[in-house]
């Protein structure tokens, strides 16, 4: 068979191959490849190539021309220059070294962002508004670790994005930072209001006062904190990303723990701000509060229509508040563990710690999420069928051990656990925050709890991320809120467990009081 004297003849492995029509490759129902052909080698001798039978499916149209391209090659197929597809992308050729490497100075920072969050709200705790309007204190671990979560997924969301190439063009990046950034204003006004209804009802249950003006100090205090918080927070996150880009880091070690870190420490510093603001207006201005809250609430339709019209923010805007509402559920019993110990004396310190340890173990979890994901995200779609999601429960061995690359940086993320906390406890001491004296016997057990914290959470994430994929759920934008807020239950409890224990054999220097 004989290709057409005109057509321009291709070459692979060394041979000269003509072009074959389109016609005499296909039948007539395009459905599948029907013949074989004969070619001319490189000495003459004519080689066959026999094109393979494939099925049409919903990809048509692409898929035959891939294999009209393979037509075109000799049958030498044991030839390893062969194509066969892209090669995963850089961050999935991570070494354990470059892993830590990278992790350790966002690491860093995200732990000092917890304790100077802690040390802000040492100092805030003496102010007239957390004196008088005491709900501010319940609204302070939902606000801080609902905002936690958002900024987290934003930053889980734009890593995956940009690891994968939705955001090389300056057309896909506008896109995705227009839409984003629309979306968290909408989750931010949203969440903020529902953390103050949920301050105002845990505030009024134990003794049964309400006041009609510290609700809606609270809903303005809360609306306004989440909606400048998340403004500012996605910015630094947009352009951590892209920094991280373009100087070869890839965005998921460093953009999750940065977020933590400085979610924390600056939704604490607005919330005090704009609250005791607020609060003085309230005497003389009373008309203040509920007029900043409409105001935030009235601008939500916009922040709707733009998130609604971006394909890549759509699905969230509908789908992505069971995660943060459920997450807020689990993260106020972890609050309700605070506030049964941070007023008994021989719990004294607690209140400080409390956030490091939280803090720190939402960090790590959170970068070892992100990683997940985007290594699913470069193998296909969620629910698809891939060999990066092989099983739905993990054993620890696996998870901890297995030579792949989540493996390598959960090991990595575990060993950062001790010198990281033994760096914040250093600190804090230095401080004087908390007026708590450091021993042996309280770090031994503070460094137990942390390190089973993570070890619990690493693990859940393992499963957690394939299973969601496994579902059909992008893990970018559900798993993080349920794993941060976990953080914060076992963090706590852990915490509260440990401190007992030590009162129970008497090591009473933690517990020197001013």
């Amino acid at each position: 068979m004989a290709s057409k004297p005109e057509q321009e003849p291709h070459q692979a492995n060394g041979a000269v191959l003509p072009v074959v029509p389109m016609d005499r490759l296909t039948s007539p129902d395009r459905g599948q490849l029907v013949e074989s052909s004969d070619f001319l080698g490189p000495d003459g001798v004519g080689v066959e190539a026999v094109v393979l039978e494939s099925r049409a499916n919903a990809k048509g149209v692409r898929e035959e021309d891939a294999l009209l391209e393979n037509s075109s090659q000799s049958n030498e197929s044991d030839d390893t220059s062969t194509d066969r597809g892209p090669e995963p992308a850089s961050p999935l050729k991570e070494t354990s070294f470059s892993i830590g490497l990278q992790v350790l100075f966002p690491f860093l920072l995200a732990g000092f962002g917890t304790v100077a969050a802690g040390m802000v709200l040492d100092i805030v705790q003496h102010w007239d508004v957390f004196k008088y309007v005491t709900e501010v204190f319940i609204l302070v671990p939902a606000l801080l670790g609902l905002k936690g979560n958002l900024e987290m997924t934003l930053a889980s969301r734009l890593s995956t994005a940009a690891n994968i190439g939705q955001m090389d063009t300056p057309k896909e990046l506008w896109r995705m930072i227009t839409g984003n950034m629309a979306l968290i204003q909408v989750q931010a006004t949203v969440v903020g209001f529902l953390a103050s209804i949920a301050a105002v009802i845990f505030g009024w249950i134990p003794d049964g006062h309400f006041s009609i003006d510290h609700a809606v100090l609270l809903c303005a205090s809360s609306v306004a904190t989440a909606f400048i918080a998340s403004l500012v927070l996605g910015l630094i996150m947009i352009g951590v990303i892209i920094g991280s880009r373009k100087m070869g880091i890839n965005p998921d070690n460093v953009a999750t723990p940065i977020a933590a870190s400085l979610g924390d420490l600056i939704t604490l510093a607005l919330l005090s701000g704009i609250s005791w603001g607020l609060y003085k207006e309230l005497e003389s201005k009373a008309y203040v509060n509920p007029l900043v809250c409409a105001f935030f609430i009235a601008l939500l339709p916009i922040w709707i229509i733009i998130a609604k019209r971006n394909a890549a923010t759509r699905e969230v805007l509908y789908s992505g508040w069971e995660p943060v509402i459920i997450a807020m559920a689990i993260s106020s019993v972890g609050g309700l563990i605070l506030d049964r110990t941070v007023s008994d004396p021989n719990f004294a310190g607690m209140a400080v710690f409390t956030p490091v340890i939280n803090g720190v173990g939402g960090n790590l979890v959170a970068v070892q999420a992100s990683r997940i994901s985007t290594y699913l995200h470069m193998s296909g779609m969620p629910g698809e069928s891939t060999e990066t999601a092989p099983r739905k429960c993990p054993s620890p061995c696996s998870t901890f051990f297995g030579s792949d690359v989540n493996s390598r940086s959960a090991r990595v993320l575990f060993l950062l656990v001790v010198p990281g906390h033994l760096v914040f406890l250093y600190t804090i001491n230095s401080m004087q925050g908390g007026h708590t004296t450091l021993t042996l016997i309280f770090i031994v057990f503070y460094m137990t709890a942390a390190l089973l914290q993570v070890l619990i959470l690493l693990y859940i994430a393992d499963w957690m991320v394939h299973w969601m994929w496994s579902r059909d759920l992008d893990p970018d934008n559900f798993s993080i809120p349920y794993l941060t807020a976990l953080g914060d239950l076992i963090g706590t409890g852990l915490l509260a467990l440990s401190f007992h224990i030590l009162w129970l054999i008497g090591d009473r220097d933690t517990d020197v009081g001013d």
